[in-house]
């Protein structure tokens, strides 16, 4: 695929491009579409206007359609990209596609897939990271193998659905930081992002961005679902996972995300995540 590649100029309603690339710095970009991104190998960084998602293998970020993102790796990423056309949400299939299966199918059969049609589970509404199961993962692979240049056959349809009705169980995964909008507040979180490691306390921070610490905080409050100390710590587990994902020590990422006690790091992450740093990556 190349950069001039533009998923809102394909006619085909729901697709899936697989794409491998030794770096990446995709430019900001907006699709009318919604878009899943699973990461098979690799870390690969997202952004939003506001927020900020760290996503390693097997897992996926759901983008809503028309959300500004960009996408960013430093070491070798291999990703499916789902596109999904906002009229499609409920069904994979188009006008012509409806039309054959009304020909092939009695009046009982459609009847009830319009009734399984209607009781499908709805996409996400909202952008956010999901932990894709081994079929969602076995149906991006088998969907990226398929042409998009021109209207799906039966069977490519029917795999499409099936992949659009699995995604939309996918439960959420802790991999997001929702970003501040307000400037004072984003000028902290900025410097933060820069070196999670700093020690600094929120009345240095605030002072430094030209607000006080009161104000800090319930900035954060307000505009993140966080008290800053739960940002702050979100922030630093995500850019650990950054870190490990490009094979540095379990030490060394505590270090370099804030943490003099190994032990201590080890025992927050494996509260976030689940499992131990050592253990995530295997």
């Amino acid at each position: 695929m190349t950069e001039a590649f533009d998923p809102d100029g394909i006619e085909q309603a729901v697709f899936v491009v697989g794409e491998r690339h030794a770096t990446l710095d995709e430019p900001w970009r907006a699709y009318r579409r919604a878009r899943l991104i699973y990461v098979s190998e690799g870390v690969l960084t997202v952004r939003t206007a506001s927020g900020r998602w760290v996503v390693p293998p097997a897992r996926a970020l759901w983008i809503a359609a028309n959300t500004l993102h960009c996408l960013h790796a430093t070491r070798p990423v291999q990703s499916y990209s789902l596109y999904v056309a906002t009229d499609a949400a409920m069904d994979a299939t188009d006008d012509s596609a409806a039309a054959d299966s009304a020909d092939s199918a009695d009046s009982a059969d459609s009847a009830d897939s319009a009734d399984s049609a209607d009781s499908a589970a709805p996409l996400p509404a909202q952008t956010g990271a999901l932990i894709p199961d081994t079929l969602v993962q076995a149906l991006l692979a088998a969907a990226a193998d398929l042409p998009h240049d021109h209207t799906p056959d039966e069977p490519a349809r029917r795999l499409l659905q099936v992949l659009l009705d699995r995604v939309a169980g996918l439960p959420a995964a802790p991999l997001g930081l929702n970003w501040p909008g307000d400037p004072r507040a984003r000028r902290i979180a900025e410097a933060l992002s820069a070196n999670p490691a700093q020690s600094l306390v929120l009345e240095e921070l605030a002072a430094a961005a030209g607000v006080t610490a009161r104000t800090a905080a319930r900035l954060f409050a307000k505009e993140t679902g966080q008290t800053f100390g739960q940002w702050r710590q979100q922030l630093r587990l995500l850019a650990a996972l950054e870190h490990l994902g490009a094979g540095e020590s379990v030490t060394q990422v505590a270090l370099e995300v804030g943490y003099n006690d190994v032990s201590s790091f080890i025992a927050v992450f494996r509260d976030a995540f689940g499992d131990t740093p050592a253990r995530y990556f295997r």
